[in-house]
Order: C-alpha cells, then sequence, then structure tokens
C-alpha cells in the first residue's frame, strides 16, 4: 500500500504561522498535521505501508523533505519527494507523483484531520471517504445509486444531493487506473477554473465502468485557518485522552501550577505560577509564568509571563508579555 500526499501551498490562510514552516508541519497535539494524518490513514488501512510519497513545493526546502521523509520512516515506509512548483491543480499535483502511481494507494490531502475506524470494500474499486455535514450546499458530495454505489460527485449542490460531504482522502485499488485518466486530462487540456482536478479523473472512471463506495469518518477537522485550527487541537486532545495516550512529558517542571486535562505539553516545558488548560498544546521548551492559558495552541520555545490567554495561536520562538486575550502570533514574534 503506498499514500500520496499532496502538500500544495504552505497556506495562506493560516500566516503568519506558514511563513516559515509549510502548514502541514504545523503541530497539533503535539505532533505535525501530517504525520497524524499519515498515521491515522495507517491505522485504518490496517496494512503494510510501502511508500509515502509527498508532493511539495521545491521552495520547502532541504530541512522540510527530511522531516517528511523521517514521518515516512517512523512507519516502515519509503518516503519519496515530488515536486509541484506551478499551482495547476490537484490533478496535476498528483501526476507530479506519477512514478509512484502503481499498485493499491491512499491519496490524501494534507490540511485535514479525522478519526474513522470501518474496513475497505473488497468489492470497490475506489473508496472515496466522506463525513455525514448539516450544509451539504457548502462542499462538495457523492451522490449514490440504490446499492450505496457512487455515481457522481457534485459540487456545493443547491438542492438536495446527499449529506456526505468529500473530505480529501481517496482509496484505488490500483490507482495506475487513475494515472492513466488523469494523463488524458491534462493530455486533452481538460481544465476546471483554470486548474487539471483529480474529479474530473475520477468521473472518467465512473463512466468506464468502475465501481466507487465510500467510506465514512467519524470526525473531519480542518487546519484551513487560526480559529479552526486552535479548534482541531482542541479536539484531537479529547480524543487522545480517551485513546489513554501519555499527552504530559516527564521532563516538565513545574512550580506553583495547575494543569487541567487535556493538554499536550512537551519536553523541557517550565510551569510557574501558571495554570494550563484544558486544551491547550505547549511544545518542548515553552516558559509559562505567572499566567492563565486554555483553549490554545502554542509550539516550541514561547515565552509567555503575565498572561491571561484564551483562543491563542502562538509560533516557535515567540515572547508574549501583557494580557490579551485572543491573539495570532508568528515565529519569533515579540509582544511586551
Amino acid at each position: 500500500m503506498k499514500i500520496i500526499v499532496p502538500m500544495a501551498g504552505r497556506g495562506s490562510r493560516l500566516r503568519p504561522h506558514t511563513l516559515t514552516i509549510p502548514k502541514p508541519l504545523i503541530p497539533v497535539a503535539g505532533k505535525p498535521i501530517v504525520h497524524r494524518l499519515v498515521e491515522d490513514i495507517a491505522g485504518v488501512l490496517n496494512q503494510e505501508i510501502e511508500e509515502v510519497a509527498f508532493i511539495i513545493h521545491e521552495s520547502f526546502g532541504e530541512k522540510v523533505e527530511q522531516d517528511l521523509i523521517a514521518i515516512a520512516e517512523k512507519l516502515g515506509a519509503r518516503g519519496t519527494i515530488y515536486y509541484q512548483n506551478e499551482a495547476l491543480g490537484t490533478g496535476h499535483a498528483i501526476m507530479c507523483a506519477k512514478d509512484s502511481l502503481s499498485g493499491p494507494a491512499v491519496i490524501a490531502y494534507a490540511d485535514t484531520l479525522i478519526r474513522a475506524d470501518f474496513e475497505l470494500d473488497p468489492t470497490a474499486d475506489s473508496v472515496i471517504w466522506v463525513k455525514q455535514i448539516e450544509n451539504p450546499e457548502a462542499f462538495g458530495v457523492v451522490k449514490l445509486n440504490a446499492n450505496n454505489e457512487i455515481i457522481e460527485l457534485v459540487e456545493k449542490p443547491q438542492e438536495f444531493v446527499s449529506d456526505l460531504a468529500v473530505i480529501g482522502i481517496y482509496y484505488f485499488k490500483d490507482i495506475a487506473v487513475l494515472k492513466q485518466e488523469l494523463q488524458n486530462v491534462l493530455d486533452n487540456n481538460i481544465q476546471n477554473g483554470g486548474e487539471y482536478q483529480i474529479n474530473d479523473g475520477i468521473k472518467n472512471m465512473m463512466a468506464n465502468g468502475k465501481i466507487f463506495k465510500t467510506g465514512e469518518v467519524s470526525a473531519w477537522m480542518d487546519c484551513g485557518n487560526k480559529n479552526v485550527t486552535v479548534e482541531t487541537n482542541s479536539r484531537m486532545l479529547a480524543f487522545l485522552a480517551e485513546d489513554k495516550e501519555s499527552l504530559v512529558s516527564p521532563k516538565v517542571k513545574i512550580e506553583n501550577s495547575t494543569i487541567i486535562e487535556p493538554c499536550f505539553i512537551g519536553d523541557d516545558v517550565v510551569l510557574i505560577n501558571a495554570t494550563v488548560g484544558p486544551n491547550v498544546s505547549l511544545g518542548n521548551g515553552c516558559h509559562v509564568i505567572d499566567s492563565s492559558i486554555k483553549n490554545s495552541l502554542l509550539q516550541t520555545h514561547v515565552h509567555i509571563k503575565n498572561a491571561n490567554l484564551d483562543n491563542a495561536m502562538i509560533g516557535n520562538h515567540a515572547s508574549f508579555d501583557g494580557n490579551f486575550t485572543s491573539i495570532s502570533i508568528g515565529d519569533y514574534s515579540v509582544l511586551e
């Protein structure tokens, strides 16, 4: 089994946090988004992962590439890097990894997190992962026939089609079939919105009689902007607490402080006269002094003093001293 991960750009909606690190590598509940995504997919598949192929912009740099390779290797898989240097759509991004498009594979876009527990339907040529939602008119949804097979993908339907939204994760029994259809899309310059889309390849597969089924996730969490990323951090902490994961490092220095679970507390964190939690992630090396923090996500080596923070997201090596309550601070920022 292979996992193909188009990572697109850095993530403009999450600036300033993505100025120095691509969005998929921002940690949520102590682990990068893309790392959690790949692990969760591997858990659902319950199969040996042979390769994880990441499609990135060449400007991400060598350090990011090394981090991505390490994510694959932690799964016992080979990590492969491909480049998409022009934003020409999802279909184009996938075809940038064409040398890896063979055999069974999952395609997963790296800006979302999931919770799921289902088995792949062995009768299906492809499985599209979906989530039941209350406002289908705002999403792309699947249309099913009487056999619960997907027969159409409908983008933002104004009239009700279904309430199963496509979340951006797809399984293919043989991804070489999709590769062939996407090559036809490129060769014939079939574009939507000026881009080459995966949906056009999928539609051709359906037209040729391939069987598509749904795999429904129980939770679908976005990391598109600051507010939803903070919310996703809170939800993920709750899930990990339910799973009885150890979230507080034994290397935390605590002095006259309280941790209200669930929280992720990394190595070498210092808490002095502080109340932390619930729903807080503190990366390695954070210092929190004379402060209260809840419902917030702080990356590594952040120094907080004299603060009362709620719904905050603070980047690496930032320093904050004050009484603001809802903030978004990028890497190496200082507020005093």
